[in-house]
């Protein structure tokens, strides 16, 4: 068991009461880790180190910020396995996955520490005589970040890398899923040196996080919130930031399609298409969780998949090398079986994988899916996946477009021209030709439309999401007024 402390102005502290909660491993309920359950007096002392700590950070030479992020870097990497151990532990996830998550958070990190001298402002022409005027982007304040578990270390590293490359200070509010995970992450930003106060960490129990987080939004040095889950979430947190009037990035769920036409390069199609379903056990925002296949090519295609999804290795990843480990909970399993249930009374066939009675669910693919079968529009997040068979490229558009989701998809064609053509007319914030829907670059603009939320982490865009954009003039010769 994994016991957890928050971080609030450089100490290692538990709740004030003393309070906490356990997170139960989903294949056995085993305790997994134990996590202080912190009041809304504590998140309000997290936010106040964090904003006793912005002027001196926002103040620090961005070559000072560069090395501290690219020495956090090394300092995650070095926790590789204990971070595979709680991940295992904590969510079920297998160390493939465990590796990656390390790998790109790592990436994140020294991308952040790149763009520490990428803050830059301009200088824009003035119609007043002698007056240079200036746009110029500057630190904002304390941010909160709000992290899942499904990606934990990419998408809590993401909660803070820019926005302290940017000269921000962050209150990291853990998931109650792997608070141990998110603990390892502030533990590497220590151990990289950090300054007190710069990043906070604390952690809620279930039950607890709606207070928790409205107290934190309420503060007036809070100047930014940015949020990664569920579209349920993201809308209650959209509008707790309208009450608070503080702008949010929202990073939220997710219906990639994932568009075979009929002059498709079927091998890659294939690979690609199991990757971007069955990776982490298709528990990613980005998941393909809509197979459109051209009927010319879809017996050929459908063959194919299953043939690969039938040779994914499942198994308990504390045991050994899995692709798909456990799922996060016996909820997931129950959901899955429903959609299973539904799909199969609607006239769908099962092509490979079912029904699981406990967490290790096998890849599963639902063949002939309709707009009347819940998985059509429902997000699965499991590995359960729908192929929906259409006639050409315009049907191929209305099934994507088909749904309140917009934030991956990709589009295979041997003719590139056309994929692109049809890319631009799908609904989403990220498609991909000839390539997965999963796929995440520290220096890409990741984001959504549409009920996948909106604003964007990443490189120059991420910049743009946690500064603020001031207009600074200076008038050097003397001006002449009309009175």
């Amino acid at each position: 068991m994994n016991e957890v402390s928050m971080l609030i102005n450089g100490e290692r502290t538990t709740a004030r009461d003393g309070a906490t909660f356990e997170r139960r491993n989903p294949l056995d309920d085993s305790v997994a880790s134990l996590a202080p359950a912190a009041s809304v007096a504590d998140a309000q002392a997290a936010v106040k180190a964090a904003a006793t700590a912005f002027p001196a950070w926002s103040a620090l030479g961005p070559g000072e910020r560069r090395s501290l992020l690219n020495r956090a870097a090394e300092a995650l990497e070095a926790k590789r396995d204990a971070f595979a151990v709680a991940m295992a532990t904590e969510t079920g996830a297998s160390h493939l996955w465990a590796g990656f998550n390390v790998k790109l958070a790592a990436d994140g990190l020294r991308e952040a520490a790149a763009m520490t001298t990428q803050i830059a402002g301009e200088l824009i022409p003035s119609d007043v005589p002698g007056n240079i005027a200036l746009g110029v982007r500057q630190a904002a304040g304390v941010v909160l970040g709000i992290a899942p578990w499904n990606a934990p270390i990419i998408l809590g590293v993401r909660a803070i890398a820019v926005p302290l490359a940017c000269g921000n200070t962050v209150v990291l509010k853990g998931s109650e899923i792997c608070p141990a995970t998110h603990g390892l992450i502030i533990e590497a930003l220590q151990d990289a040196g950090l300054p007190r106060g710069v990043v906070n960490f604390v952690t809620n129990a279930p039950e607890n996080a709606g207070a928790i987080v409205e107290a934190i939004i309420a503060e007036p040095a809070v100047r930014r919130v940015n949020f990664t889950g569920s579209t349920r979430v993201g809308r209650i947190i959209a509008t707790q930031c309208a009450k608070y009037l503080k702008p949010a990035v929202l990073e939220l769920g997710g219906k990639a399609p994932f568009l075979v036409l009929h002059d498709a390069d079927l091998d890659a199609a294939v690979q690609a298409a199991a990757f971007g379903a069955f990776a982490n056990s298709g528990q990613i925002c980005m998941s393909t969780e809509r197979i459109v296949v051209d009927t010319a090519i879809a017996d050929d295609f459908v063959e194919r998949l299953a043939q690969k999804a039938q040779s994914l290795p499942l198994g308990d990843p504390r045991k050994g090398p899995a692709v798909l480990g456990s799922v996060v909970d016996l909820a997931t399993v129950t959901r899955c079986n429903s959609l299973i249930d539904d799909a199969l009374a609607k006239g769908a066939s099962l092509v490979c994988g079912g029904k699981s009675e406990s967490t290790l669910m096998p890849a599963t693919l639902l063949d002939h899916v309709t707009a009347e079968m819940h998985i059509y529009h429902e997000e699965s997040f499991g590995p359960v996946k729908a192929i929906v068979r259409v006639n050409g490229d315009e049907e191929a558009i209305a099934c994507a477009n088909d749904n309140e989701y917009g934030l991956s998809a990709a589009v295979f064609s041997r003719d590139v021209a056309r994929a692109m053509t049809i890319a631009k007319r799908i609904e989403s914030g990220i498609c991909h030709v000839n390539g997965p829907t999963v796929h995440d670059e520290a220096q890409m603009p990741f984001g959504g439309v549409k009920s996948s939320g909106f604003g964007h982490f990443g490189g120059k865009a991420g910049i743009a999401e946690f500064t603020d954009l001031r207009w600074v003039t200076m008038q050097t010769t003397p001006r002449l007024y009309p009175f």
